[in-house]
């Protein structure tokens, strides 16, 4: 069984960033991605990346966001620059998805999300 655990969501001033990761334990399949939701609002791909490490971002996120990972200690980044109020959301990490997409339905696995808020 694949358990997600998700940190480093915070509050931050427009033009800030943020760090999210998380650790991953089970097999985790070829790629995991990051998710968010706001309020009313359907959970979107923010951006994801397979085990060679190739990545995939949302329109929305392209040159301010960055995806990594530590294969060795199975664990997910999401670098978060330049942040701006429409970014507050929940984010969760996922995994679980054989392909490199950003579809949800392509995650077997969700974390339980951290929050992120960027006022004004």
């Amino acid at each position: 069984q694949v358990q997600l655990v998700e940190s480093g969501g915070g509050s931050v001033q427009t033009g800030g960033s943020l760090r999210l990761s998380c650790a991953a334990s089970g097999f985790t399949r070829n790629a995991m991605g990051w998710f968010r939701q706001a309020p009313g609002k359907e959970r979107e791909g923010v951006a994801a990346i397979d085990r060679s490490g190739r990545t995939t971002y949302a329109d929305s996120v392209q040159g301010r966001f960055i995806i990594s990972q530590d294969n060795a200690k199975n664990t997910l980044f999401l670098q978060m620059n330049g942040l701006k109020p429409e970014d507050t959301a929940m984010y969760y990490c996922a995994a679980g998805s054989w392909r490199l997409r950003l579809t949800r339905s392509e995650y077997n696995f969700w974390g339980r999300g951290t929050q992120v808020t960027v006022s004004s």
